[in-house]
This record gives C-alpha cells, structure tokens and sequence, in this order.
C-alpha cells in the first residue's frame, strides 16, 4: 500500500529521467580517452588481460597490424574439441568425464583415474538432506538460472568445513562437488517450477550411482526415465563443447574477478552463473530459438532461399523480428570463418535429424547461416567475416533432446562450471592482484549547497 513517503510513479519517472540526463556520456569521448569499450580494441580484438594455461580460443590472427579471419580453434590444455569428441565418439563412450578431469587437473586421465574421478562424482551428487524443501520447493522461481545462483550461494551454509579457506585440495573438493550436485539442482529446480508455476507433476527421482552426467541429467528429466544412448552421447557431447570457452568470456572473467577479490569459492562461481544467465552470453540460444519460431511463421516456403532471404533483409532493417536488428546465433567476439563447436554440433545434430519432423528446422536455420553473412554485406556494407556460434543451433539440439526451453541456459551453466573451477584456481595460483581496471571520472568539481538552498 502506497503511502506519503513512497514516491508516487511520476516522481520516480522524472528522477529516473533525470538520472538518464546526469549519466548521458558522448560516444566521441571514448575514443578521445582511448577508453577500450567491452576490453575490446577497435578491430574487435580483446585487450590482454591475463595470462592461462587452460584454454585458446583461436579465430584470427594479426598480420602487420590486419586481422585476417582463420578456421577457428577451441583448445583444451592443448587438445583440440575436435580430437576430444572424435575419441570418445570413436570409442562409443561419454567424453564430458573427462573433459571436466582434463581441465581440473590440467592432464588427461588414464582409465583407472577417469573411473576414479566419474565415482567421485557420482558420490558427491546427493543433495544435502532438506536442501530441496527448504531452498527450493519453499521459494520456487520461475527462472532456472536465478535458482541455480541462489542454490550454490546457499550451499556454503551447508557445509561443516572452512568454506573460506583458498586451498587448492579445499577448492578442488568444492569444484568436484558443484560439478557434481549442480545437474541434479537444475532438474530439481526445473521440477519445482513446473509444479509451482505450470501447475504439473513435479517428478524427483532417486539417483542412479551407475549413471554418468549426460544419463543423469535425462535420467532425472524424464517421467519415465527412458532415454537412448544416442541422445545421452548428443547431450554429453553439448556438456564437452560448452565446458570451456577462454578466460576472457563473460562469465569465467566474472569468475576470476572475484576470485582475484579473495572471496570464496561459492559465491564466485555464483556471480559466474548470474553473468551467463545474460541474452548477449548464455541466454543467446534462446533468443535463437524464439527467431527461428518467428521465421517459421512468416516465411511461407522455409526451402525458398529467396523468402527466407527477403525475410533476413527486414530483419536486419528492423522492419521484423524483435526490432533489434540482429540475426541471433551468427557472429562471435573470437570466432571468424567458424565456431568450431558450431561445426561439430551442426553435423551430429543433421545426421540425428535426417528423417524426423525436425529436419526441415535445422535446414532452414542452415539456410539463415548461408545467407545472412551475404545479405549482411549488402545491407550493411560491411567487410566483417563472421559465421555461425554454437547458439545457432544448441536450441534446436535440446528440442530434439525433449529438453525444454526453461534449462537451455542452465544446460550452459551445468557444463561451464568445469571451466570455471579451473580458472577460479589458476586465478587464486597466479594471479596475485585483485583485478581492477581503471575508468576515466568525466565531472567537474562542484560547490556543495546547503539543502535549505537547493
């Protein structure tokens, strides 16, 4: 109930406009201050903020001051995402297990230390008892990622060990904990919100200890717990290409700022989950989903390159879509002529789609990516060589997964925190100096006035 001391909607309108005015900054500034907006350069290339052993994100190079557009390259402690999921596709088994090792621990694992390490986890997935209730099923939220961030927030109150402490044994321990449980809080979550919100069953089932992250996450998703191999391999397969992606990315520099403030491990890796919940970060496959809904609906023939190109050219005008001007899913701050995540996922999703309803869904986003770069050029002007993310077609995987749109997101979320947890560590051994970079302060002095006078 609104009473004489709460700001009526005018009031708040017009101090919000002032605001705005009293923040307004001129745009030329920034180049007269040299300020890199985003830490990029004018050329779109990242300003050198640190120094991993962990991962390189290569889609350039910088030939005599040019930057000429490369075959991108996602490496892990030096394997490429190529060879990781071909070997484990090779040898029919799940890879996210050992991608997850490889980055912990900076090695790959032989067999005895991979089963090793996929039984740890397995033990480390239980929930603590009334965790659930209290966290959850008694403030349910209808966004996934906001109950994610809040439950690994929680978890430090859990826990009778020193949660503060920054040794390494101490933060691996934590690391292969939330790896562990933070599967399982997503389904529950999702579970909860389903029931509370959507007005449907809410099914909790126990865990299975044989089960690997991939199975486990379908095993829990599903009523009847009933899932194919080849969809557990698709999804571990999405859980590898999104493990790690470079110091640099939203989130895992979110991560390591605050690691490098001497805070503790759960809220970093919480403050990491708030970042990639972003539609310019994590949340950008569903943005790709809800265009490719809007193109179904308004282009009349999905094989006719010359209606999907007209509907492009008023995308990109403004004239349909959401009114932002974007085609989502194409272009990457890294990433030129390919994203090779992209890549690898675009042919294991067509040869799963070959067949199915879905099919013409994914040849129809095939052909929004052979066209848009084309059209792009014609309607922009631009000289720019940019090509599909992974987020083109991640979303259409899920679906075919009967993954809903709510956990695309913390799908994300689930798979990076190996990549958080490595960098968190190598942050806290090398880093040294808490992260903070300066900005220039624009106001002028002025005289203070007495309140009776202003």
């Amino acid at each position: 109930m609104q009473n004489q001391n709460v700001f009526s909607d005018a009031d708040m309108q017009n101090l919000c406009q002032e605001l705005q005015e009293n923040s307004r900054i001129d745009a030329g500034l920034y180049q007269k201050f040299h300020v890199k907006r985003g830490l990029r350069r004018s050329d779109g290339t990242g300003v050198l903020a640190g120094i991993t052993n962990i991962c390189n994100v290569h889609g350039y190079v910088v030939n005599e001051g040019e930057v000429e557009a490369i075959p991108g390259e996602l490496i892990y402690r030096g394997y490429t995402i190529y060879d990781l999921v071909h070997h484990a596709e090779k040898e029919n088994r799940y890879g996210y297990e050992e991608t997850a090792y490889l980055l912990l621990f900076g090695k790959l694992p032989n067999k005895n230390q991979l089963q090793a390490f996929q039984q740890c986890l397995s033990i480390h997935r239980d929930l603590p008892s009334g965790f659930v209730v209290d966290m959850m099923m008694k403030a349910p939220s209808k966004n996934i990622m906001n109950k994610l961030a809040r439950s690994i927030l929680s978890l430090y109150s859990y826990y009778d060990i020193d949660c503060e402490s920054t040794s390494i044994k101490d933060e691996m321990q934590t690391a292969i904990s939330l790896l562990a449980k933070m599967p399982v809080m997503m389904v529950n979550a999702y579970q909860v919100k389903r029931h509370h919100f959507d007005n449907q069953t809410m099914y909790m089932h126990p865990l299975r200890p044989e089960e690997q992250t991939a199975e486990t996450i379908l095993s829990l998703l599903r009523p009847d717990r009933q899932y194919t191999k080849e969809e557990a391999q698709l999804l571990d397969c999405m859980l590898m290409l999104h493990a790690e992606h470079g110091g640099g990315n939203n989130s895992t520099f979110t991560c390591r700022v605050l690691t490098s403030s001497g805070t503790d491990a759960y809220s970093a890796y919480s403050s990491a989950v708030c970042s990639l919940k972003g539609s310019r970060h994590g949340g950008a496959n569903i943005k790709v989903s809800a265009m490719l809904e809007d193109f179904k609906q308004h282009v009349k023939h999905w094989d006719s390159e010359g209606e999907v190109a007209d509907y492009i050219r008023k995308v990109l005008r403004k004239e349909a879509g959401d009114g932002s001007g974007l085609i989502y899913g194409m272009g990457h701050a890294v990433y030129t002529l390919s994203d090779p995540r992209a890549v690898i996922l675009k042919k294991k999703a067509f040869r799963l789609a070959e067949g199915k309803d879905i099919e013409a869904e994914f040849h129809l986003l095939d052909m929004i990516e052979r066209l848009t770069p084309v059209i792009m050029k014609e309607e922009k002007g631009t000289e720019k060589t940019f090509c599909a993310n992974v987020d083109m077609y991640s979303g259409l995987v899920y679906r075919m997964l009967k993954i809903p749109e709510e956990l695309f997101t913390p799908l994300f979320a689930v798979s990076r925190m190996a990549g958080w947890a490595a960098h968190r560590m190598e942050e806290i051994m090398t880093g040294g100096r808490i992260i903070r970079p300066a900005y220039k302060a624009l106001p002028r002095k002025k005289k203070y006035i007495p309140i009776d006078d202003r």
